[in-house]
């Protein structure tokens, strides 16, 4: 047994010695725990000591937004002094609320929670400088509220003749315009502050993306209101000078028949000359465009471009009222005025404003519906001769046919005189009764109405005043075809020798947008022409009215710059590609008669490709003169888009 090897029975003990040792090593470190639970002890602790300014910050914020919204609904019913208590009251909300951020500054410290408190805190700012610009609009537009129409007791301009009214309004507008100033200041601090605010912080995936897309909202509308300013100052500014406050202004006044569509909205039909003194309207002069023409040798007139020659019978020469062939209303006035030179009648003037018969519906309306001008009247009501307003068929009656006779006329010299001034005596008829009403029953909807007909195109400016020109052409009111990033679109008809017929035809618009694989863009634009009332008996020897004929339609599509066409159909002509304006452009000519349609086709390539993932900027730019056409747009057969096209409209295509 001695022989035997020795057991080492402590072996075991020892190795549980040591595995204890080892273990008594991986405990935490009572110091390091500490070290790493501080800052989520931290963390939890401010977290609950904000809580509570947090909350009223909150519902300070809330009440301020409600208190806004109160603000806004009164300045959107155009009460100007609810509207500027209210804006107090905002103000002072604010104020608070900003108060009870401060509270919470300590937030900045801390990562992430630090983003927030500073975006609060800029479009705390935003709200600030917003406020201040639109107290500097009320305070300056308040004295004139009685004049715009505006509800409240502001109005300074309130004794006197309406004529006096307006006059004293132009002599002190000039002491308030230069305010135009500190309201772009203030809109500029604003998009300042609102472009800090990173919406990147406001992610979907946590529930926050509806703060993302007000945010969005918010920057885009800070922008756009930072643009209209800055390009709006130029035209504000000069407006007492335009409006004759130092020195008579002369304007001459071009009346375009949408119902006879040409590029610039309609054919020249009748001008008048018109003069401001110090507010003071007088309208000097009204005519036929006929009668003009004949002003102008023929020797000075030059040869009729192509389309007037292969579309209009009869007309070798280009006369003033075929100037306007180009899309674009200041190059069309630039033709226009190089005949005009020639006139043995011709003034000088301070600028041109063209006007649609789309104006005139739309103030007559606005003025009880009821216009009495020359022994006539002229109303909106539907006239069933023309399933149209009976102004419109007056109209149409006394300028498209000569020998029209109204029943108060004995004679054709009578007759054609009549013809002769009745677009300036309608429009003087128009101001007159306008003028001498109450400035709150007309005014303030007739200058809204203004507005928006040139926002519409159907009021085009081109004025001498290189300021007041850069104002109105950045304000989208000059009807100029612009250049865009991406795609690009303005379809142009042309109605030559096709009697009145854009009054009965109606047009849509599709464009299918088709992107393959690679990138590469292709779009086919498909145009329906439909008339569906019969036809006139224009037989002009029986001294009838001939409005319904066969639509004679000369037509363009600018596209961008390079684009291809690949196929045409529903053109009588071969489709050519030309080049304008900086533009492609596609031409053809088609015919529509009553009660009957059309279909025009074109497919092209555009010459650029789309980048995988990248949306397809496009700019749709309306004729002038043209009503609520309706387009579609759609992308690979989908339709993303349907609108009536009013004015200009910029879009997104996402695939």
């Amino acid at each position: 047994m001695d022989d035997l090897p020795k057991m080492e029975l402590h072996s075991p003990e020892i190795t549980l010695v040591d595995k204890k040792k080892r273990f008594s090593t991986m405990k935490p470190n009572k110091k390091l725990v500490f070290i790493i639970l501080i800052p989520f002890v931290l963390i939890i602790a401010l977290v609950a000591i904000a809580i509570v300014p947090a909350k009223k910050t909150y519902f300070s914020a809330q009440k301020t937004y409600k208190q806004a919204r109160v603000a806004w609904d009164a300045i959107k019913k155009q009460n100007i002094d609810l509207g500027e208590e209210e804006l107090k009251k905002t103000k002072v909300s604010l104020e608070d609320t900003k108060k009870e951020l401060e509270g919470l500054s300590f937030l900045r410290f801390i990562p992430i929670a630090s983003w927030y408190y500073n975006d609060a805190n800029h479009l705390l700012k935003v709200g600030l400088h917003s406020i201040d610009a639109s107290f500097i609009v009320v305070d300056a537009i308040k004295p004139y509220s009685d004049i715009l129409g505006l509800k409240g007791k502001g109005g300074s301009f309130v004794m006197g003749s309406a004529e006096q009214r307006i006059q004293t309004a132009i002599l002190t507008m000039g002491k308030i315009t230069p305010r135009i100033d500190d309201v772009a200041e203030n809109i500029a601090l604003a998009k300042t502050e609102i472009d800090a605010v990173d919406s990147n912080h406001y992610p979907a995936f946590l529930g926050l993306g509806k703060l993302n897309t007000q945010l969005a909202q918010a920057k885009e509308f800070i922008d756009g209101t930072t643009v209209f300013v800055n390009q709006a100052q130029p035209l504000i500014k000069v407006l007492p000078s335009l409006l004759g406050e130092s020195e008579q202004k002369k304007y001459l006044i071009l009346f375009q028949n949408a119902n006879e569509l040409r590029p610039t909205g309609g054919f020249l039909t009748a001008y008048a000359i018109f003069s401001i003194d110090k507010g003071k309207i007088t309208v000097e002069k009204s005519d036929d465009i006929y009668n003009l023409d004949n002003t102008i040798p023929n020797s000075k007139k030059p040869k009729a471009p192509a389309p007037i020659l292969n579309y209009l019978v009869g007309v070798p020469l280009l006369n003033l009222r075929d100037a306007n062939l180009s899309p674009d209303f200041l190059e069309s006035i630039k033709t226009f005025k190089s005949l005009y030179e020639f006139s043995s009648v011709k003034e000088k003037i301070d600028g041109i404003i063209a006007l649609d018969s789309n104006v005139l519906t739309s103030v007559i309306k606005i003025l009880d519906d009821e216009v009495w001008a020359g022994g006539m009247e002229f109303t909106t009501k539907n006239d069933p001769r023309c399933n149209c307003p009976q102004a419109i068929y007056k109209l149409e009656s006394l300028i498209s046919t000569p020998k029209s006779l109204d029943l108060r006329v004995t004679s054709l010299a009578a007759a054609q005189a009549q013809r002769k001034d009745i677009l300036g005596t309608l429009l003087y008829s128009i101001m007159q009764k306008a003028l001498k009403s109450s400035p709150k029953k007309y005014w303030g909807p007739l200058v809204q109405d203004l507005i928006t007909q040139a926002n519409e195109k159907h009021v085009l400016f081109a004025l001498n005043n290189k300021d007041a020109q850069r104002g109105v052409e950045a304000l989208n009111m000059a009807g100029q075809i612009k250049n865009a990033e991406g795609d690009y679109f303005h379809f142009n008809d042309t109605n030559l020798g096709g009697a009145k017929s854009n009054l009965f035809v109606k047009e849509t618009v599709d464009q299918d947008i088709k992107v393959d694989g690679d990138g590469t863009i292709t779009k086919t634009v498909t145009v329906l022409y439909k008339n569906p009332f019969p036809p006139s008996d224009c037989n002009l020897e029986r001294g009838n009215l001939c409005l319904n004929g066969i639509l004679r339609d000369w037509f363009r599509l600018y596209v961008p710059k390079g684009s291809v066409l690949i196929d045409s159909k529903g053109s009588e002509v071969k489709v050519t590609t030309i080049e304008d304006l900086n533009k492609t452009v596609f031409e053809g000519f088609l015919t529509v008669r009553p009660q009957g349609s059309a279909i025009l086709t074109l497919t092209y390539s555009l010459p650029f490709k789309l980048k995988a993932g990248s949306p397809l900027p496009l700019l749709i730019q309306k004729q002038p003169g043209t009503d609520k056409n309706e387009y579609t747009v759609k992308i690979n057969g989908r339709t993303v888009n349907t609108f009536p096209l009013l004015t200009d409209r910029e879009l997104v295509i996402k695939r």
